[in-house]
């Protein structure tokens, strides 16, 4: 991608009332674009870190057993009044639909899940079942005000898995857990698995929890074996684990995992008959990893104070070419060869082969766009190429072929 045809080009200030780190970051560096308060545009860039952040989580999500389906954002108001939930999720955006019935825009799934698999579920044989989509859900948060980290419109991958006993369901359960831990190495975002309260859903949960003076969580974490509590559950003076110290930090949720009430089972009559031909109620577990809301903790984790510091798996980019003297046609002809040589390797690259741009207002760029190499092509570096990686100082003198050799 050539930096001169980027849509749009890069902003020195954020928009006025941009108040949170990565609102203002991903706003600046053209990732996104508000629309209103907690709802964006994801433009190129942005919807490139979203794309590849789906795909990590889609494949460890088929890896686990998971099955990919898409479930509709429009609900009928009908099945959020067999749960109770129509009148106390009190985020709920609700209106009616042409026929004069309750519709409902989707916070959360259980209320089309549950029903659907009423119709496919009979016998213990038709389990275990794990499905999982990744979809725009709707929230109407009073406070839409921390960026991608609350919004109102978001991107989030939902898995249910339907099992004949609570035993075959913690069991699931604890897969998925390590596979939320592989999703998240993957991704290079670090997270402590936190005790938690359920709210409407379970009594307890696993938070995944990301560590930032910005976050909104407060936690407390055993200094000893990195065992986390939310302050919500918390009543313990030393760890129940090993006895440590706790140390109070703020975090970021960035997924939760949760065995659900039976309560949403009775609602809609998901049973199933089992060996001995008793009537059981399914046993079910939720877990739910926010995407854009991931995109918006890496920024919150990762910059410093030109820009924003992309984890190499999830970059929109891998490499930043900086062309400088392009008036010389040799400069220009070498430039424009690496560039096509390291697309041809596979290598995904952004070359700013701006003419008319100043050297530091290209160097000032690459930092607030965050990929993660930059390569400076100039005469000064002759014969070789100059590369940097994004957040360290020190730059180093290589050829094309170290320089494929580092990148891949």
């Amino acid at each position: 991608m050539l930096v001169s045809q980027l849509f749009p080009q890069t902003s020195k200030t954020a928009p006025a009332g941009a108040e949170s780190l990565n609102q203002q970051l991903l706003i600046r560096a053209g990732f996104i674009h508000q629309e209103m308060a907690g709802v964006y545009t994801y433009l190129p860039l942005g919807l490139k870190v979203l794309t590849k952040l789906s795909q990590i989580i889609r494949e460890e999500m088929d890896r686990i057993g998971g099955q990919e389906v898409l479930m509709p954002a429009l609900h009928p108001g009908e099945n959020w009044k067999k749960t109770g939930r129509f009148e106390t999720f009190d985020v709920l955006f609700k209106f009616k639909g042409a026929s004069g019935a309750d519709v409902v825009l989707g916070p959360t799934h259980e209320e089309i899940i549950y029903p659907l698999l009423t119709e496919y579920v009979t016998s213990y044989k038709d389990l275990p079942i794990a499905l999982y989509q990744i979809q725009t859900k709707f929230r109407n948060e009073l406070r839409a005000k921390a960026g991608l980290l609350r919004g109102r419109e978001f991107l989030m991958k939902d898995l249910y898995s339907f099992h004949a006993s609570e035993q075959d369901r913690d069991q699931y359960y604890e897969k998925v857990k390590k596979s939320y831990l592989k999703i998240f190495a993957q991704i290079g975002l670090p997270v402590l698995v936190t005790k938690a309260a359920g709210g409407t859903f379970s009594d307890l949960s696993d938070e995944f929890q990301s560590l930032t003076p910005s976050g909104e969580d407060t936690i407390f974490v055993c200094q000893s074996c990195q065992r986390a509590v939310n302050q919500e559950v918390f009543d313990e003076e030393t760890c129940q684990q090993c006895g440590g110290e706790f140390k109070k930090e703020k975090s970021i949720e960035v997924g939760n995992i949760f065995p659900l009430k039976q309560s949403y089972a009775k609602a809609f009559g998901l049973y199933f008959t089992s060996e001995k031909g008793e009537k059981k109620l399914v046993s079910v577990g939720c877990y739910g990893l926010g995407i854009s809301r991931v995109m918006g903790a890496i920024v919150e984790v990762f910059h410093d104070e030109k820009g924003i510091i992309w984890p190499e798996k999830v970059a929109p980019f891998q490499v930043y070419i900086v062309g400088l003297d392009l008036e010389s046609k040799d400069i220009w002809d070498k430039a424009e060869n690496i560039y096509q040589n390291l697309q041809a390797e596979g290598i995904e690259v952004l070359f700013d082969d701006r003419k008319s741009v100043s050297a530091g207002e290209k160097f000032t760029d690459a930092d607030l766009l965050g990929i993660p190499y930059r390569v400076v092509i100039s005469k000064k570096s002759e014969s070789n190429l100059e590369l940097k990686k994004r957040g360290e100082k020190t730059t180093q003198l290589v050829s094309l072929a170290e320089l494929k050799s580092q990148l891949k």
